[in-house]
């Protein structure tokens, strides 16, 4: 957040680290990736004139971080879990902001498909945020 705007400078590089703390769960407490999606937030807010053209790769590493989230059996306590979805979810609502609720009509289809109920309120979530 120190750097505000001139973050821009750093976003390829950025991109790159964020995308490749969501892919990897790191343990019980996710301590990383809950991080590494507060680093996303504050990144979307001070650098949200270039978020447009970084939506379709945000886009699906989000989608499918809430997935991977909900999918997963391992032993993150439930407490955790819903701290992540419920951050993904923040991300994916201030990227709408940024992209002029792109996001939304992204994600018509896709919420309308799925059936697992947890994604289902995240995309619920987003499509109803203002």
């Amino acid at each position: 957040s120190r750097l505000g705007i001139l973050i821009v400078r750093h976003l390829k590089r950025l991109e790159r680290v964020i995308l490749g703390y969501l892919e990897v769960s790191d343990g019980p407490k996710e301590e990383a990736r809950l991080a590494i999606l507060e680093t996303l937030q504050c990144t979307i807010e001070h650098a949200w004139p270039r978020m447009p053209c970084r939506l379709p790769v945000l886009l699906k590493a989000l989608l499918r971080l809430l997935w991977d989230v909900h999918t997963e059996r391992g032993p993150t306590p439930e407490p955790v879990r819903a701290a992540l979805l419920h951050m993904a979810t923040q991300c994916l609502i201030l990227l709408d902001h940024c992209c002029q609720g792109q996001v939304k009509v992204l994600l018509q289809g896709v919420h309308s498909s799925c059936e697992e109920n947890r994604v289902r309120e995240c995309l619920r979530k987003v499509q109803e945020s203002s």
